[in-house]
Order: structure tokens, then C-alpha cells, then sequence
């Protein structure tokens, strides 16, 4: 059982002990500590915040907990029951609120869950602030309000159509022109709030929906992170329903994956290549991904005569990023899509109006549009050090020894060789360095990434 505090919530398992899981009383404490925290950064006697939250079994009871401990805060709560991570990140401006919770662990198995914290523009917090959070945490120096400045409750389960309306109100949306087509789409919710969402958004844009799996039950029927692995029943799906793709999304709906028409995976790594090919086709611009995201968005990026950027690993710097670059689409190669005309954070109903509207302009088949992309393979590997070795000294030595290469140190090591890159970053919690490597064949990748392993062995001594 496991209990992760971190700048950017609290995340753990259901159950055990308190300080080991995420227990009622750790829900308690790291909401007054985000209440308490919001309190002093708005300078506000009244404040509001809006809470949402996926379907995984635990997460009606940590709402309760959540909601009645700002209650006691003398807060404003503003809740949307079943929600999506990115619908409570558009929520917070619309409610003119002064921050957001997402009750939800994202990919992590059904035993896990999770306090997301947003700031008021709908936003994760920055690293400063999620350490002030931590740090009242671990005091536990909280005042809740007295009995006639207890806060209030109210309850809006409209903010998905909302959300779906948000999304057909972009300019680069032309709900006819998608219509038109008449797509057939199967959709994988994961048994979480995907299942209302995606199914409901593709309605709109007037697609066959063959769902599966989308009852938000909280019982997960695979592995909830969308991998290759985990997803045989839509690729199965998609053939016999002879369908134009398949959608599938984690439980809070920020990661966006999809399956081409002949059943076989289009790659999470060009969910955001395709959804950037359509924004920079009518949009010129530039684009941010993280260090570990594929070469492929670049080469978009320059095909369209736009810039591309890298941030550091995590979602909150590459909209930092984005911002300091005005990309004009960005995110992660997980499946994670910003597209800052709507807002600045990982939303699958915005890729998916997206990845409709390239579809509806291209013509032909999703098969044929993912192998109109650059071809590259990764390979992603670890290597366990002992706890007496410095990882950040060896980082260093390969940092040094490749000073040549076109290299970044922003977040661990990034080498950018001509024809492939090797991203080289530690764990936060234990000795280990993870090696991410791109290349253009998956035995190129694999090879790259032993090699490089092999290097750091006698770097370390090992």
C-alpha cells in the first residue's frame, strides 16, 4: 500500500494505515491544507471551488470527506458529481472560482485515488505552490471556520454538456463538415466518466457510437492506462464493427489514445502529432512537448513552418512552456493534448473534435493517415543503482561525456543525436534512472538503449 505526496496532490492506495495510504484522515488533512493554502494565496474572506470526480469506487467517499472538509473551512463548494479531469479544469473560470479539486488517481488501478489541485484559472498548481501545500500538511495548523461561517454546497451535473458546448464553440470545429462524414466510432470509457463524455460528444458531432465498457460503474475491466496490452477488446471491436477508429481514454479523460480501422493501435505518441497537424494547417504557430514526447511533433511542427519547443516532464511545465512560446497546441506523448484556445490543460473531448476535423479534411483512412507520419520506435528502460551512488554525479559524467551532442539538462539528461535521442532521469523515491530512447526501428531504440545502459554501469562503477 502506498501513500505519494507530491507539489502536484496526494495520490495513494485505499485502505491500511494513516501516513501509509490515502486513509479518510489523509483526505481530510490535504484538503484543509489546500483550503487553508487558498485561503492565504486569493487574500479572500470568501472563497469558492469547484470538485469533481471520476468513477473509481472510493471516490464518492472521498468527495464527502473532501467537500465537508472545506465545507468546514468556511468555503464555497461548487460539485459536479461524475466528472472529468478537464471539465472541472474548465469549470473554475466559468464558476468564477478560486480553485478546482479532480478526485481522481487518472491511469493508476482501481485501488488508487487521488486529490488534484487546481489554481483559479482552472490550472495545476506550480511547484512553489504545491510545496506550501505539503509543508502545511505535514503541520497539520489548520482554523476552520465557526458555525455561522461554515461554507455551502452546490450541487451542478451540467458542466459535462457544458464542456461538450465549450468544445463545439471552437473556431477550427465545424460540427457539419463532421457530420457529413457520418464516422463510426467505438468508444473504450474504461467503466469511468469517459464513458459519459466521449459517447456524448461524438453524438453531437452526429457519429455512430458503439460503446463498450462504458457504464461508470468504477470497475475497471482492464489495466485503466491506455497501452497496447490492455487493449484488445476495442482492437478486436473496431474490425468487427468495421468501424473508421476507435477511442480510448484513461478514467479522468486527460489521456486520449486510438485504434486505426484496422484494429491495430494508431500510438499514443501521435495523438498530439495528428491533433498539431490539424491546429498548425489552420493555425500557424508553434508547439511544446515533453523531453520524452516523440521527434514526430517536430517534424510537424517544421513541415508547417512552425517552432518546436521541450519542457520538462509533467504537465505544468509544458504549459509553462507553451505559454512562454505561445504555442498554439501542445502536451504530452502520452496521449495528453493542450490546446490553449480552449484551455491550458490535457483534454481528450478537445482531441477528439480535433482528430475528427483532420479525418473529415484528409479524407481516407486512419490506417493510411498514421502511416503518412514519420515512423520512429521507443524503447523504455530502467536501471536499479545502489543507494550509496550519487545518481545526480553520473548524470553529470554522461551529461559531460556527450557535451558534443545537442543536449539538454533540464530534467535529467536529454542527448539529441542525429538520426535518434536517449532522455536519461532519475526517480524522486528511489535509486533509479530511467532511460527513454527514440530511434527510427525498435531494434535501433533497444540497442541505443542497452548501450547507453552499459555506459552508465561504467560510469557508476557497476
Amino acid at each position: 500500500m502506498t501513500l505519494i505526496k507530491s507539489i502536484s496532490g496526494i495520490r495513494g492506495t485505499i485502505g491500511g494505515a494513516t501516513g501509509d495510504n490515502l486513509t479518510p484522515i489523509d483526505a481530510v488533512k490535504f484538503a484543509a491544507s489546500y483550503g487553508t493554502w487558498l485561503k492565504s494565496y486569493s487574500g479572500k474572506n470568501k472563497l469558492k471551488v469547484v470538485i469533481g470526480r471520476d468513477a473509481r469506487l472510493s471516490g464518492e467517499m472521498i468527495q464527502n470527506l473532501v467537500v465537508s472538509t472545506l465545507v468546514g473551512l468556511g468555503i464555497e463548494v461548487v460539485d459536479l458529481g461524475l466528472s472529468t479531469t478537464p471539465t472541472v479544469e474548465i469549470a473554475v473560470p466559468l464558476e468564477k472560482a478560486d480553485g478546482g479539486i479532480i478526485l481522481t488517481a487518472s491511469h493508476n488501478p482501481k485501488q488508487w485515488n487521488a486529490l488534484k489541485l487546481l489554481n483559479e484559472k482552472g490550472e495545476f498548481l506550480d511547484a512553489k505552490q504545491g510545496a506550501i501545500i505539503l509543508e502545511l500538511a505535514e503541520k497539520e495548523d489548520f482554523d476552520f471556520a465557526e458555525v455561522d461561517d461554515l461554507g455551502s454546497v452546490t450541487k451542478n451535473d451540467a458542466y459535462i454538456d457544458v464542456h461538450i458546448d465549450e468544445v463545439l464553440n471552437l473556431s477550427l470545429i465545424n460540427a457539419d463538415k463532421i457530420r457529413k462524414k457520418r464516422f463510426k466510432v467505438v468508444v473504450d470509457g474504461v467503466n469511468s466518466t469517459g464513458g459519459i463524455a466521449i459517447p456524448k460528444l461524438l453524438k453531437e458531432l452526429g457519429v455512430e457510437v458503439v460503446e463498450l465498457y462504458c457504464d461508470p460503474t468504477g470497475h475497471f475491466p482492464h489495466n485503466p492506462e491506455p497501452l497496447k496490452e490492455h487493449l484488445g477488446d476495442i482492437c478486436d471491436l473496431v474490425i468487427k464493427e468495421k468501424a473508421d477508429f476507435g477511442i480510448v481514454v484513461d478514467p479522468d479523460v486527460d489521456r486520449l489514445a486510438f485504434i486505426s480501422n484496422d484494429g491495430e493501435m494508431f500510438g499514443e505518441e501521435y495523438t498530439l502529432v495528428a491533433c498539431a497537424d490539424y491546429v498548425l494547417g489552420e493555425t500557424k504557430g508553434n508547439t511544446v512537448s515533453n523531453l520524452s514526447s516523440s521527434r514526430a511533433l517536430r517534424d510537424i511542427t517544421e513541415k508547417h513552418g512552425g517552432t518546436y519547443n521541450a519542457a520538462a516532464v509533467g504537465e505544468v511545465n509544458v504549459v509553462i512552456k507553451m505559454k512562454e512560446t505561445n504555442a498554439v497546441i501542445g502536451g504530452e506523448g502520452n496521449g495528453g493534448i493542450i490546446y490553449p484556445a480552449s484551455h491550458y490543460g490535457r483534454d481528450s473531448l478537445v482531441g477528439t473534435a480535433l482528430f475528427l476535423m483532420l479525418m473529415a479534411e484528409k479524407g481516407g483512412t486512419v490506417a493510411e493517415l498514421r502511416a503518412s507520419y514519420p515512423s520512429y520506435f521507443m524503447s523504455k528502460k530502467k536501471i536499479q543503482l545502489t543507494p550509496e551512488l550519487d545518481v545526480d554525479a553520473i548524470l553529470s559524467a554522461m551529461a559531460k561525456k556527450y557535451e558534443n551532442e545537442d543536449i539538454s539538462t533540464i530534467d535529467g539528461v536529454k542527448i539529441d543525436f542525429p538520426e535518434n535521442w536517449v532522455h536519461l532521469r532519475k526517480s524522486n523515491t528511489e535509486p533509479i534512472i530511467r532511460i527513454y530512447t527514440e530511434a527510427k526501428s525498435q531494434q535501433a531504440a533497444d540497442t541505443l538503449a542497452d548501450s547507453i545502459i552499459g555506459e552508465i554501469k561504467a560510469v557508476a562503477g557497476i
